[in-house]
């Protein structure tokens, strides 16, 4: 299963200093094109889409940019960003394929990046986890290890963190395990089973990933769409 292989990080971290543009030769993990002039992720990335959730992604653009340096970042052949020595990168959302990342420099010739973001079946897209060991009862889904179990139907409250009413999903402890949950690769609590048996989850747009981690023993994951984030109180 790929989901293994991807990292949930968001932005590559690019500081401009002293009124330079950023300087990719500080990044990691990331590959130079052939003209030494551009860059792009090392390898595929798993950030939240504004509209799909978690989904796959790279960074593409100029390698230590100069002041006049243009350039277009194409995926597929189809433009998708234009970067300069003000914005020298772009975030490039995968489809579920194999994808080539171009990075087209104004009169100085094209570097291309090829990333394999096919999902085995079962999967979404790469970031979202196959759950084919899961079992549902009623409207409670139950972990393969049968450590934790989660609300199947979302339902709408005040998240308190955000002041707006959203769909939520309840995960539940389903004995006396220590387990670290987190929300789309962000951790969000610690369960135990006794003095915290649950907690409410409150989805993002799109796919969201929910996990329960019981140390290196056994990892339970969970896929629930939340819509569009918000939702209206009864």
């Amino acid at each position: 299963m790929k989901y293994g292989r991807h990292s949930f990080v968001g932005l590559l971290g690019l500081v401009a200093s002293l009124a330079l543009a950023p300087d990719a030769d500080a990044l990691t993990g990331v590959q130079v094109g052939p003209s030494g002039k551009t860059y792009a992720s090392g390898g595929i990335e798993c950030a939240l889409h504004p509209v799909n959730g978690l989904a796959p992604m790279v960074k593409a653009g100029l390698y230590n940019a100069r002041k006049n340096a243009k350039a277009t970042v194409l995926l597929n052949r189809t433009p998708v960003a234009s970067v300069n020595f003000s914005s020298p990168d772009a975030t490039v959302w995968l489809g579920p394929q194999v994808d080539t990342v171009a990075v087209v420099l104004k009169g100085a010739g094209t570097d291309s990046y090829t990333f394999d973001a096919t999902p085995d079946p079962g999967q979404a897209n790469v970031c979202i986890p196959s759950t084919v060991g899961n079992t549902v009862t009623g409207d409670v889904e139950y972990a393969a290890s049968r450590k934790s179990s989660m609300t199947v139907i979302p339902g709408c409250a005040l998240n308190g963190a955000t002041g707006r009413a959203q769909p939520f999903v309840n995960l539940f402890d389903n004995g006396a395990y220590l387990l670290n949950v987190s929300v789309n690769g962000v951790p969000l609590t610690q369960l135990n089973g006794t003095t915290r048996r649950s907690t409410p989850v409150f989805l993002a747009p799109g796919l969201n990933v929910v996990t329960a981690a019981n140390g290196a023993a056994s990892t339970d994951s969970y896929v629930r769409d939340g819509g569009t984030g918000t939702c209206t109180l009864p």
